[in-house]
């Protein structure tokens, strides 16, 4: 947890971004991403110097080199711990002309990070600014992962805030909702194929230190955690270098991320390479037919998004591979050839195991769409027996526009810190969630159709055109209200007007 303290030196610096000329959320935090990152290599490089002089050898891997750059400034004042002692206006002209330059040479030595700082742009518009900027980031413990990551979630949220570019971010609560549900083990291979932020990934490398520490204690398995585990596509390089960011404060070193149009491009080198998927694809509409890979198309003729990156995490996931998507609620019951293929290929030929039916509200208020959180398996071979629906109402936050919480902070989330009562579960359903998927192989099955959460046979969901709307299996109570026949009804009526007028004639003689 960030102190209030804390908060409020970020929001200081952020609000002088937009006072001094930087409008863009975006472009604030890349600038802070690239600071972050010029820290961490004077980080690196202090650990090599003092491993070197503990074993007396010369330094394996010197980040910064010896001598002076092609501009005459010495290499040792592009460190961190060199110019943040600098005047302002030097620390300025080294860091612009000097530091910003080398950074983009560094793309050769194969890191995720290197590679996503090639084409690194200084726009911090004054020395001032710069010189605040650097002492807030200066005062962060960078060896405590979980204060340098929440610093920069909560940067990620002001993305949010500011407006524009909110699509870039799922609600972190429903992130875990959807890790919690498909449980990352230490043998995983993680793929999100429109990684943004890298929210997803981000969140199943915290579960995993959480659910399973063992796995970085074994150093096969810390391998696999830090460079093989998690891989993400985007197509906006600004996003990469942001999310690549948001991995490494979060504590893994080397993840693949990497620029990719997902719905554009070949997917051989990727095809049934990875055993999760994590995704919320953005759903733009339609595509051209000659901008969109060939080997999608092969599998399902549409123009659609939506459908597209389904059959894309087909594509990727390895036999016995599990997903859990979001998609918009036309893909379960859209009524068009490729639509009805596509449900009847996840029923029919997958293994669909989950839908769960999202509020309306939960991505306000830059969208009012209706959503959905996809649960299945990669068989090639069938297995479903019969899907788990859950119709869930409120996810903790008030579904308006402003998004505000509607309990406290400890009954908020996936795993509050005690049970909820009947009232608080009604403004938060995600513990019931989480607690009746690990049910719906067994009493779940029992359970009515009117209520909250039920089964559904795979022949009634073939009977029904592969319809996967949770409206089409949900059944009503009816109340029945028995009335009187309408004489007695007015035989009583004027019985209680005669009592009220006996009533009347007792209350006059009394006055």
């Amino acid at each position: 947890m960030l102190t209030g303290e804390l908060r409020t030196k970020v929001d200081t610096v952020w609000n002088s971004f937009w006072t001094g000329g930087i409008s863009n959320p975006l472009e604030v935090i890349e600038q802070i991403t690239y600071l972050l990152f010029i820290r961490r290599l004077d980080d690196l490089h202090t650990l090599e110097e003092n491993k070197a002089n503990r074993l007396k050898k010369p330094m394996e891997r010197r980040i910064f080199p010896e001598g002076n750059d092609t501009k005459g400034r010495s290499y040792e004042d592009l460190r961190w711990s060199r110019f943040k002692n600098f005047a302002a206006s030097e620390m300025y002209a080294v860091v612009g002309e000097h530091v910003f330059p080398f950074l983009r040479t560094m793309g050769s030595d194969g890191s995720t990070y290197a590679t996503h700082m090639r084409d690194a742009r200084f726009t911090i518009p004054t020395a001032a600014l710069l010189s605040r900027v650097v002492d807030l980031l200066d005062h962060l413990p960078m060896d405590n992962r979980d204060t340098t990551g929440d610093l920069y979630e909560y940067m990620l949220g002001k993305i949010a805030a500011a407006g524009q570019n909110g699509q870039f971010r799922t609600p972190r609560h429903i992130i875990r909702l959807m890790v919690e549900l498909t449980a990352p083990t230490a043998s995983d291979t993680i793929c999100d194929p429109a990684c943004g932020s890298a929210g997803f990934l981000v969140a199943a490398g915290e579960y995993l230190r959480e659910k399973h520490p063992e796995i970085l204690r074994d150093a096969k398995n810390r391998e696999h955690f830090h460079s093989g585990m998690f891989h993400g596509y985007d197509f906006d390089n600004t996003m990469l270098r942001i999310g690549s960011m948001n991995m490494m404060l979060h504590g893994v070193e080397n993840p693949d991320i990497r620029y990719k149009d997902s719905l554009a491009q070949d997917h051989a080198g990727d095809e049934e390479a990875y055993s999760l998927i994590l995704a919320n694809p953005p759903f733009a509409g339609s595509l051209d037919y000659e901008n969109t890979a060939k080997d999608l198309l092969a599998i399902v003729k549409t123009k659609k998004t939506e459908l597209l990156f389904l059959t894309l995490f087909l594509r990727l996931l390895k036999p016995g591979g599990r997903a859990a998507v979001i998609v918009p609620d036309g893909v379960l019951f859209g009524s068009s050839k490729a639509h009805r293929e596509l449900r009847k290929n996840l029923v029919e030929n997958q293994k669909l195991d989950a839908v769960i039916s999202l509020p309306s509200g939960v991505f306000k208020p830059y969208a009012g769409v209706s959503t959905a959180i996809l649960l299945f398996t990669k068989t090639n071979s069938g297995g479903t027996d019969h899907v788990w629906f859950y119709d869930m109402q409120a996810d903790g936050w008030s579904l308006d526009d402003k998004r505000q919480p509607q309990l406290d902070e400890d009954k908020l989330g996936v795993t509050p810190a005690e049970k909820l009562t009947d009232a608080e579960h009604a403004k938060n359903n995600l513990p019931d969630v989480l607690t009746r998927w690990s049910q719906h192989d067994g009493s779940e099955k029992k359970r009515a159709r009117t209520e909250q959460s039920f089964c559904v046979p795979k022949s009634d969901i073939a009977g029904n055109n592969y319809d996967l709307s949770i409206n089409r299996y949900k059944e009503v109570v009816h109340v029945v209200i028995e009335h009187l026949p309408p004489k007695e009804i007015l035989a009583k009526l004027a019985a209680l007007e005669v009592e009220i007028q006996d009533g009347m004639k007792i209350l006059e003689r009394m006055l």
